[in-house]
């Protein structure tokens, strides 16, 4: 069960975030369920790795992280393949269309969720300790 644990925190990632698209704006992309399952098993990682670190820092690294996928992700499908998954032109302090504050700061606090589902999932599946969390 130690070796699927990656793919099952992928997994899950993904399906959480193309549900969260479908009921933010209605429609998704397949590539969406890859990027939600990278930054939710990435984010972790950092959890695990990071017990004892305050959730507000986790939080930062999380948006990072997430950010950084998007943006990596936006350049191939968005501006390379020409797919048009979404367009973050209209958005104030975007890059290329990419990425935007705005969103940035909404993964910031998505993280928070992701960290606490993180050690929940961990907990009902491997029989994990649920951690005490520091904010600051």
């Amino acid at each position: 069960m130690k070796k699927l644990r990656p793919l099952i925190l992928f997994t899950i990632g993904g399906l959480i975030y193309i549900l969260i698209e479908l009921v933010a704006r209605g429609r998704t992309h397949w590539t969406m369920f890859i990027v939600g399952g990278v930054a939710f098993f990435l984010i972790g990682c950092i959890n695990e790795k990071c017990r004892k670190m305050p959730l507000v820092r986790q939080m930062l690294i999380g948006a990072i992280v997430i950010t950084a996928l998007e943006f990596v992700c936006g350049c191939i499908v968005n501006l390379w393949l020409d797919w048009n998954v979404w367009n973050y032109s209209n958005m104030p302090f975007n890059l290329f269309g990419q990425i935007c504050l705005p969103f940035s700061i909404l993964w910031f606090f998505l993280s928070a969720v992701a960290v606490v589902l993180d050690d929940y999932i961990r907990h009902l599946l491997w029989g994990k300790k649920i951690p005490h969390y520091k904010l600051f």
